[in-house]
C-alpha cells in the first residue's frame, strides 16, 4: 500500500487523540472517520496502526523512548510491528523522521521487563502474577495483544448453521464453525456485513464465541420468564430469545437508554417477539422489585473492567485504575444480590463479567454464596456436555484468548434451593 504524508498525518491525528485516554479508542475512530471521510483502504491502514500503538504501547515506549511523540509511536509501531520499510515510508516523512527512523532500527534489542513484555501496565501484572506463573502471564498477554477474530451466532429461528456457512462461502467468506458455540462461526479477515443478506435479514448476529457459551449456561427454555439483567446492546438477549424460540416473555433490562436504542434494529432483524426492554435507574428500580421471586433463570453479565476484551479494546488497559476496580467490584456485589431476588424456587443464576480480575469474578461469586446459603453452585462443565460443549475449566467458566480464541470471560452458575 501507498503510504502518503497525509495518511500518516491522519494516522499520527488518531494516535495522539487515544492517547489522551479521555474516550474509548473505538469513539475516536469513529469520530475522525465521519470527519475525514476516508476510503476503507485508508481507515484500516489508519485503524490497525493506532490500534497497534495502543496493544504494544509499553514496548514501543521503550524501543522509541518514553519522549517519544505519538506520531513516532505512530512510525515505531508501522516499522516494528508491521513490517513497513523505510522505501515505503519515505514519501510520507521528513528528511530528520527518516534519520529517526534509521537510529530507532538501528538500535541495539534492550532487555525487557515482564511488564514491557506483556504490554500490561504494572499494577495489572502484579494482580494477574497472583495467581499466573510468567510463561503463563506471558502467554494470556500474547493472546491479549492479537486482534480479535470475527465471531457470529447463527439465529436459530431463521436458518441452521451448514446452510448459514454454504452461503457465506458462496459469497466469497472463508468461514468456519466455532470451536465451542453450537450455534457459532468464525469469519477470517474483517469483512463487511452491514449489506450482507445473511446479516439484514437476521440470520446472524456478531457474536464472540465466549459471550454465545454464557448463553448456554443460562440455557433458558420454552415459555419461561427470564431476565438479562445488564443487556447492553443485546447481543446475549438476541441469543437467548432464540434458545426459548420466541416464547415466554424475555426482560432485558439496561440503565442506559443508548445501549437499549441499539437493542432495537438488532431486535426488528432478529424477528424475536418474546423480548420486552426496560429502561431501568438502578439495580433497585421498583421495574426490578416488581418481578422478585417470579423469574425462572437470570442473566447478570456485569459491568466490570473489560480486561477480558483487550484483543478489542487495547485502550482499556491503560484507561483502567486499580481505584476503577475497586469501585467496580462494590456494584458488582450489589447487582448480584439485587439479580438473586428475582428468581423463583430452583431458579437459575449466571454470574458473567468480561475480566480476569477474581476481585471482581471468584471473590464476588464467594461473598455472595457466603450471605446467601439457599444458592448452591452448579457445575459449568457438565451443564455445556448436556448442550455437547466439551469445555473443561473447573468449577466455573474460566475463557482467555490463548486457550480458548475466545474474549476473557468468567461464568458461576448459581441455583435457588429448592
Amino acid at each position: 500500500m501507498r503510504i502518503t504524508g497525509k495518511l500518516l498525518d491522519e494516522t499520527a491525528a488518531v494516535v495522539t487523540a487515544m492517547l489522551k485516554f479521555d474516550q474509548p479508542a473505538d469513539g475516536v475512530l469513529s469520530a475522525h472517520f465521519r470527519a475525514a471521510r476516508s476510503g476503507i483502504h485508508d481507515r484500516a491502514f489508519i485503524a490497525e496502526t493506532a490500534y497497534a500503538v495502543l496493544r504494544r504501547r509499553r514496548l514501543l515506549e521503550r524501543l522509541a523512548g518514553v519522549d517519544a511523540t505519538p506520531r513516532q509511536l505512530a512510525l515505531a509501531a508501522l516499522v516494528r510491528l508491521q513490517g513497513c520499510s523505510q522505501r515505503q515510508l519515505a514519501e510520507a516523512v521528513t528528511a530528520r523522521e527518516l534519520e529517526w527512523l534509521s537510529a530507532f532500527k538501528a538500535q541495539p534489542e534492550p532487555e525487557l521487563s515482564l511488564a514491557e513484555q506483556t504490554d500490561l501496565p504494572g499494577w495489572l501484572v502484579e494482580r494477574l502474577q497472583e495467581r499466573l506463573s510468567a510463561d503463563e502471564l506471558l502467554a494470556l498477554a500474547h493472546g491479549l495483544n492479537q486482534p480479535a477474530p470475527l465471531d457470529l451466532r447463527v439465529n436459530a429461528l431463521k436458518a441452521g448453521r451448514d446452510e448459514v456457512l454454504a452461503r457465506l462461502q458462496a459469497d466469497g467468506f472463508s468461514a468456519a464453525p466455532c470451536r465451542y458455540a453450537p450455534f457459532g462461526i468464525r469469519v477470517k479477515g474483517r469483512p463487511s456485513l452491514a449489506k450482507q443478506p445473511l446479516y439484514v435479514e437476521g440470520a446472524v448476529e456478531v457474536q464472540d464465541e465466549g459471550s454465545q457459551l454464557l448463553a448456554l449456561l443460562v440455557a433458558p427454555k420454552r415459555g419461561e420468564m427470564v431476565v438479562d439483567f445488564c443487556a447492553g446492546a443485546g447481543g446475549k438477549t438476541l441469543a437467548l430469545g432464540a434458545m426459548m424460540r420466541s416464547t415466554g416473555r424475555l426482560y432485558a433490562f439496561d440503565v442506559a437508554e443508548k445501549r437499549l436504542a441499539k437493542l432495537k434494529p438488532r431486535l426488528a432483524r432478529s424477528g424475536l417477539s418474546n423480548v420486552h426492554p426496560v429502561l431501568i435507574n438502578g439495580e433497585n428500580d421498583a421495574k426490578v422489585k416488581r418481578l422478585a421471586g417470579k423469574i425462572d433463570r437470570v442473566l447478570v453479565d456485569a459491568p466490570c473492567s473489560g480486561l477480558g476484551t483487550l484483543r478489542r479494546n487495547p485502550d482499556l488497559k491503560w484507561r483502567q485504575t486499580p481505584a476503577a476496580v475497586t469501585e467496580m467490584t462494590r456494584k458488582q456485589a450489589d447487582i448480584l444480590t439485587a439479580a438473586a431476588r428475582l428468581l423463583k424456587s430452583g431458579g437459575r443464576l449466571v454470574y458473567a463479567t468480561c475480566s480476569l480480575l477474581a476481585e471482581e469474578n471468584e471473590t464476588i461469586v464467594e461473598g455472595f454464596l457466603a450471605a446467601h446459603p439457599e444458592f448452591e453452585r452448579l457445575p459449568v462443565t457438565e451443564l455445556l456436555a448436556k448442550q455437547g460443549v466439551v469445555i473443561d475449566t473447573g468449577a466455573d467458566l474460566h475463557l482467555a484468548p490463548h486457550t480458548h480464541g475466545t474474549d476473557g470471560f468468567y461464568a458461576a452458575v448459581l441455583e435457588r434451593k429448592k
